[in-house]
């Protein structure tokens, strides 16, 4: 295993994890995004969850190797990935839905990586699994073209399978934990529950080979599990943000959004906060939190000694008499 880490902290917990488990390889403290890249060996398998968000200062990559430049970290990153495979390799990576449908240089990528790779699936995530509350992400699954020169860096996405794991799915949190049996079917499970789970149909083959791609069944258009051509997506403008079933519990969330009396508790939630937060501040700085506000005025004012006036004297002005 090999690594290389950015943030220092980060660096050192990454060392730490490998020493308690056992697992041999290094991990160098550098920046992937520039000349630092060199010193990672070609690699067999990436698995990878990119940062979200742009080089800091809004600067571009200093390596000079990446195709297209930009400064959104999640578009150089995929770059870097689908690069540092070796033929054969295969990645599996946590993308932002942007990544999926920008415009522009965000089009050039996901054409360059399903030509240098076999993008054969993609799992479409529920909001909040790996980020905050309101970024929805996907796990893209490809393998790099086998074989040697630039013909092996051209078409080698035939079809997208998609597994949409976001529509209709249960509010996860305390009360209703998202776990793996939501991935897949218990082993013990009667024969005529469906077998229908992302780990279920994905197949042995974690490379997503032309055989096992062939035993899969796309679902039609009530399922979760569709398969498009490397065509039809090209016909899209190479857009991967790829959905087709009807969200009923984004559309409860947003007529929930638009109740007055829910925004009411939602903005009387965030001030207790912001109420407990002051609290916890005065009581740090020494000051009774439940002191009425007119004595503590009060307090300050008599603690305020009166300054003197000082006055200027007034020249008398001569008045000049009228005739």
């Amino acid at each position: 295993m090999q690594d290389t880490r950015l943030v220092q902290d980060t660096h050192r917990l990454a060392l730490m994890k490998m020493l308690l488990h056992g697992i041999e390889g290094g991990v160098t403290h550098g920046d992937t995004l520039s000349d630092d890249h060199n010193a990672l060996p070609p690699a067999t398998l990436i698995l990878s969850n990119p940062p979200f968000g742009t080089e800091k200062g809004g600067g571009l990559p200093t390596r000079i190797d990446l195709t297209y430049e930009t400064s959104n970290k999640q578009f150089a990153f995929l770059q870097h990935i689908y690069r540092a495979l070796k033929s054969g390799g295969r990645a599996a990576v946590v993308l932002p839905d942007n990544v999926l449908f920008e415009s522009n240089v965000g089009t050039s990528i996901r054409r360059e990586l399903m030509d240098k790779c076999n993008l054969h699936t993609i799992l479409r995530l529920l909001t909040g699994i790996f980020y905050a509350q309101c970024v929805k992400t996907n796990v893209l699954f490809f393998t790099k073209g086998a074989g040697n020169g630039k013909s092996a860096d051209k078409s080698n996405t035939k079809e997208v399978w998609v597994y949409d794991m976001r529509a209709n799915m249960p509010q996860f949190g305390k009360r209703t934990p998202f776990t793996r049996d939501y991935f897949r079917t218990q082993a013990d499970a009667s024969p005529d529950v469906a077998r229908d789970r992302f780990e279920d149909i994905f197949g042995a083959d974690p490379s997503g080979g032309t055989e096992a791609l062939a035993l899969r069944v796309d679902s039609g258009d009530a399922g979760r599990w569709r398969c498009f051509s490397r065509e039809s997506i090209a016909q899209g403008d190479d857009n991967l943000d790829i959905s087709w079933l009807k969200d009923h519990n984004a559309e409860t969330a947003q007529a929930q959004r638009d109740d007055p009396a829910l925004v009411a508790r939602l903005l009387q939630h965030e001030l207790c906060g912001a109420m407990s937060e002051l609290r916890v501040l005065l009581e740090a700085l020494g000051e009774d939190p439940d002191a009425v506000l007119e004595d503590l005025l009060l307090d300050e004012l008599e603690t305020v000694e009166p300054q003197p006036v000082e006055t200027q004297p007034v020249e008398a002005q001569p008045v000049e008499a009228q005739p």
